[in-house]
């Protein structure tokens, strides 16, 4: 029953569109500021991403950056905080490209007082780093 009712509290726009290169589909949706909302959050929205775009290798990068910007916004930007909420906008064009924008409800940060990760010695390096998205001051991650 739980699950029901997080899927009910998202919010859905699907909206095909066309740019400047090509047409797109896009998607907006939140979730809950809550850990718990998202493994199911992620599942949907990349069966979404999914059938627009072939298989091209990158799925599981792809995924892997989405569900850490989501734990990211849930838990470093909105704190975890029942009240609010995770806002999502992904963009599939014709091509396969692929962009999605998290926005959490959080203070943001100054991104220049975060040492270099790319500097030697601060961070061990990881495959799937290449990934991870840039933090932007207004609480936005863009992957």
């Amino acid at each position: 029953m739980e699950s029901e009712d997080m899927f009910q509290t998202h919010t859905l726009a699907l909206l095909p569109r066309i740019s400047q290169c090509c047409p797109y589909v896009e998607l907006e949706q939140s979730l809950p500021s809550e850990l718990t909302a998202i493994s199911p959050f992620a599942d949907q929205l990349i069966i979404f991403i999914n059938k627009f775009r072939e298989a091209d290798g990158s799925e599981v990068d792809i995924e892997i950056a989405l569900r850490e910007a989501l734990a990211n916004a849930v838990v470093h930007g909105n704190h975890q905080n029942p009240n609010r909420r995770v806002h999502v906008t992904c963009r599939c064009s014709a091509e396969g490209e692929v962009s999605i924008t998290v926005r959490d409800e959080g203070r943001g940060f100054d991104n220049r007082a975060v040492p270099d990760p790319t500097a030697p010695g601060n961070v061990e390096f990881h495959p799937w780093a290449r990934t991870l998205p840039d933090a932007n001051v207004d609480g936005r991650n863009s992957l």
